[in-house]
């Protein structure tokens, strides 16, 4: 088990002022002092990940921290361990840390000290955190990974799609994203739905035999992307769609614009191609 790099050197922290007032609420958590991090907190970090929290109350922003995670470790039922150092009764302890900022928080995993935190969070980033931490510590063999939980609205358009229901499963996705718009599984599963159904029943060969035909049909080409999305041909749809958006304008443009930028939802924004086509929209845009 060990402690972190440069356990003995002191952490100036002189700049931070006495507490001017106590605590007033309850908090959660292993109070870590020099006496127990060794003998109480290293020992715990062999069989669940051990959360340290440095904090004061001095800082209202690093109470309402240390209280979220009291929430959240409460609600993970034991599947993590909350301890906390307050600075001005255990500086000794905050200095064995090289804690240098307030909030700042380590994660000790087998013995090993993480850092992870340097500045205030919300809790559904800290949710997140905390998700990511556990996965650590179980790729190192210390607790489960997490399980992730799935929205009611997702499960229901899971299942529609099992049936082939598109219209069922994008209404769901439509409820998920109105309750969180920032949702970007739902996002993602919004315009997979989409495109399942604009292509289902498609011939798609008859398809791509049209847009040859018809090169300034603006639905045919729309539909013959759709279907090269499908087919994982991301190159030809993407600039079949820019070739289409330079030569139109007004309100056509932004319909062509618009089902561009959901195909490129549906790929990795790493994906090189779709980095390139991003490129071109924007030269061709502005």
């Amino acid at each position: 088990m060990t402690l972190p790099p440069n356990f003995s050197q002191a952490v100036d922290l002189s700049s931070l002022k006495k507490p001017a007032a106590e605590r007033s609420a309850a908090i959660s958590g292993i109070e870590v002092t020099p006496l127990n991090l060794q003998a109480e907190i290293l020992p715990l970090s062999q069989t669940k990940p051990v959360v340290v929290l440095c904090w004061t109350p001095r800082s209202a922003e690093s109470v309402e921290l240390l209280q979220t995670f009291g929430k959240l470790e409460a609600e993970d039922a034991g599947k993590w361990i909350l301890a906390h150092v307050n600075i001005d009764e255990q500086a000794p302890v905050a200095q064995a840390l090289q804690a240098r900022t307030i909030p700042y928080g380590v994660v000790f995993i087998g013995g090993q000290a993480v850092p992870f935190l340097e500045q205030p969070l919300t809790e559904a980033q800290l949710r997140e955190v905390i998700a990511k931490i556990l996965t650590l510590a179980a790729q190192q063999g210390v607790g489960e990974e997490p399980v992730e939980a799935t929205e009611p609205e997702e499960d229901e358009a899971l299942a529609a799609l099992d049936q082939g229901d598109y219209v069922t499963a994008e209404a769901a996705y439509k409820r998920l994203l109105a309750r969180k718009p920032n949702d970007n599984f739902a996002k993602l599963g919004l315009a997979q739905v989409q495109l399942l159904a604009r292509t289902h029943g498609l011939d798609a060969a008859k398809v791509m035999e049209d847009a040859i035909k018809h090169p300034d049909d603006i639905e045919i080409q729309l539909q013959c992307a759709d279907v090269e999305v499908m087919s994982s041909y991301l190159e030809p749809a993407f600039e079949r769609l820019l070739r289409l958006l330079m030569v139109l304008h007004g309100d056509e443009q932004k319909v062509v614009k618009d089902r561009l930028i959901e195909l490129f939802g549906l790929v990795d924004p790493a994906d090189p191609r779709v980095i390139k086509a991003r490129a071109q929209l924007a030269n061709a845009l502005f």
